[in-house]
């Protein structure tokens, strides 16, 4: 439906645009995440397609929602499974060369967020608190992919192998400086120690939270710049940019 040149779509259209169910709709509605328009009160719900866009764009603030708030997933950014994972980490790949973005640097980019993603499976195995799989999308018009778990976080999962780690700041350092395990490196390197060094090579940014800790990595650069945050959620949430 066109009103004043404007494009509105039914709560159904909204529904299967965005991923979620009607009745998650009807919700964010009544809280205000996602508003709809009414012609009438109590009529039909509409919503501005130029809203839908927006709201979709936002990707790190849906995927923080989520891990922060545990609210609700649109289903074409839920990665349930590794195997899913990887199927659309393809699709991105090829998107990538598609966009004209150089087939090294594509690679390269693709290569980190397979260590991160394919980490949060790993380290979860059968071990998720809660919702199981990751939240995984990008918008290569703006150049950035938002990666997210509901994991144990890194804090858990290397306290068990180094119990001396005190805190998220301290795994979250441990995670991306040392190798800790048994095994030989492997070819591209040693998980997220491989995605800074990457990172230190190329004009990517990296933005990492874990609990309460944030690793700011720069572009080109290796500089090693840890915070706190006042949210602290178990999991991951990570923002790329190029």
């Amino acid at each position: 439906m066109t009103e004043n040149n404007e494009e509105f779509l039914t709560i159904g259209e909204a529904s299967e645009l965005i991923g979620v169910s009607i009745m998650t709709l009807r919700r964010w509605d009544e809280s205000g995440r996602l508003v709809s328009v009414r012609k009438k009160e109590g009529g039909n719900r509409y919503y501005r397609k130029s809203d839908i866009n927006v709201f979709l764009s936002d990707l790190f603030k849906i995927a923080k929602d989520w891990v922060i708030k545990d609210s609700d997933l649109p289903e074409n950014f839920y990665c349930q499974n590794s195997a899913i994972f990887q199927s659309r980490l393809s699709k991105m790949e090829s998107l990538m060369l598609g966009n004209k973005i150089p087939e090294d640097f594509s690679s390269r980019v693709v290569s980190i967020v397979g260590e991160i993603g394919n980490n949060s499976f790993d380290h979860n195995l059968a071990q998720w608190p809660d919702v199981p799989g990751i939240f995984f999308a990008y918008d290569l018009n703006k150049k950035q992919i938002v990666l997210a778990d509901r994991g144990q976080g890194i804090f858990k999962t290397l306290k068990r192998v180094k119990p001396e780690i005190e805190n998220d700041e301290q795994a979250l350092k441990v995670a991306f400086t040392e190798i800790i395990s048994g095994r030989a490196p492997e070819e591209r390197g040693n998980g997220l120690k491989y995605v800074k060094f990457i990172i230190s090579k190329n004009p990517i940014n990296l933005f990492f939270q874990t609990g309460s800790a944030v690793l700011n990595l720069s572009a080109n650069s290796s500089d090693f710049k840890l915070s706190n945050s006042v949210d602290n959620f178990h999991g991951c949430l990570v923002l790329i940019k190029w």
